[in-house]
């Protein structure tokens, strides 16, 4: 699907400019101290909805029966799953599948989203295997370093 973005100021100053862009796009609304805004037409997003629903319960189904394949059609998606331990990979895909099947029935993938992202995170850091080494401990106590919080008086 096509996307237009519009400074959120014209949908406030200029409607007329930004609702007919709807008829084949959804609308992008950037704000300038704030998350940007999305505007689509009621028919897309349940349709959307309804795409991710089926997509989400069938490979969740899949993923009962053969969690072998789940693993391997995420891993088709998230090539970073290969940097996980081998023993970490089926609860990342039993997590995300679990948050998107929820996500998808209530419309709420923001935990799907989250989970996604910290698992990459964690991907990430077992990547670099002297970064990973480091996380694991021991810490040295002589390595922190003092922080202090705005407003904290020094006097």
């Amino acid at each position: 699907m096509a996307t237009r973005t519009f400074p959120f100021s014209t949908l406030i100053n200029k409607q007329t400019s930004v609702f007919p862009a709807l008829d084949d796009a959804d609308v992008i609304l950037e704000r300038r101290d704030a998350e940007n805004l999305v505007l689509m037409r009621s028919e897309r997003f349940e349709a959307m909805l309804k795409g991710l629903g089926l997509a989400a319960r069938s490979l969740a189904i899949i993923a009962k029966a053969n969690r072998a394949l789940a693993e391997e059609v995420f891993a088709e998606e998230l090539p970073w799953l290969t940097w996980l331990p081998a023993e970490a990979r089926p609860g990342c895909v039993r997590e995300l599948l679990d948050h998107l099947l929820a996500g998808a029935e209530t419309g709420l993938l923001l935990p799907f989203s989250r989970a996604l992202r910290e698992w990459q995170s964690t991907a990430e850091i077992y990547s670099d295997p002297e970064l990973a080494s480091r996380l694991r401990g021991p810490f040295d106590a002589s390595d922190a370093t003092e922080l202090h919080r705005p407003g904290d008086d020094d006097a």
